[in-house]
């Protein structure tokens, strides 16, 4: 790096100084410069110190590359163990379930399972079929929403056959279990999120003598015939010697409603 020049010459300042202080300040520069020289090697003689110490004789730098290969090997020896073992246990639980006798059937647990409708089942039962009036049938004066039939007709009987002893029960052939809804939209009836159109087909297993006598007798089943004979609303009903009902192939769990504690 060139000294600074005086603005106007071509010489460094320090050129114009007389020679004994130049020599002067030259012995200061290079005094000073001699000192740092010093104190550099001095702090690197300490550092290399301090580092022999720490090191106590072995290497600072971290084996990575031996860590990592050797961390590697003992998780793959310790994984080849658990594969081992779970073999071995694997094993023994095949030989304890091939040697244990097969547990008899609980007649409580087959009960349960035809009352939550999870299993088809077959027996005698009735079928009863509701069917609009014919859109010929246009009575003056009758409101044509009690010619067709409605979500509370179908439950009327679904109803009255279960207090009879219904044991299982489908309409358009969908089980009908705990959580099964039906509702009326329009000109339909929605059994199981799914709509149907009439004519709409109750079937119901059980005693057949004591389910028809219901359906004969029940206050709600004769209003309906009423209106059967008045207004031509479909009516059939008939005793079953052999009917087969599907199982329930909807969500188990209650959406809205809550059991009691």
């Amino acid at each position: 790096m060139s000294d600074p020049t005086p603005a106007g010459t071509g010489r460094p300042w320090w050129r114009g100084l007389p020679v004994r202080m130049r020599r002067a300040w030259s012995e200061q520069v290079h005094g000073r410069r001699r000192y740092v020289s010093a104190f550099v090697l001095l702090m690197a003689a300490a550092l290399i110190t301090v580092s022999a110490r720490v090191a106590g004789g072995h290497d600072l730098r971290p084996a990575r590359n031996s860590d990592l290969i050797g961390l590697v090997e003992s998780q793959g020896q310790h994984n080849r163990d658990l594969a081992a073992q779970a073999q071995h246990l694997q094993s023994d639980v095949r030989q304890l379930t091939g040697s244990a006798a097969p547990a008899p059937p609980d007649p409580r647990m087959s009960a349960a399972a035809v009352a939550a409708g999870t299993v088809s089942v077959t027996g005698p039962g009735v079928r009863v079929t509701l069917n609009d009036a014919p859109l010929s049938v246009q009575p003056v004066g009758v409101d044509p929403d009690l010619l067709v039939v409605h979500q509370q007709d179908i439950q009327t009987f679904t109803n009255l056959l279960w207090r009879a002893g219904a044991e299982a029960m489908s309409i358009q052939g969908v089980r009908i279990g705990s959580t099964s809804s039906i509702k009326c939209v329009g000109n339909t009836v929605i059994v199981g999120g799914v709509p149907y159109a009439p004519p709409y087909v109750i079937e119901a297993i059980g005693d057949q003598r004591a389910m028809l006598n219901a359906l004969a007798t029940d206050p709600g089943a004769v209003i309906y015939r009423q209106y059967v004979t008045a207004y031509g609303l479909g009516y059939t009903q008939q005793g079953v010697g052999t009917l087969k009902l599907p199982a329930w192939n909807g969500p188990a769990a209650l959406t809205y409603a809550t059991p009691m504690p």
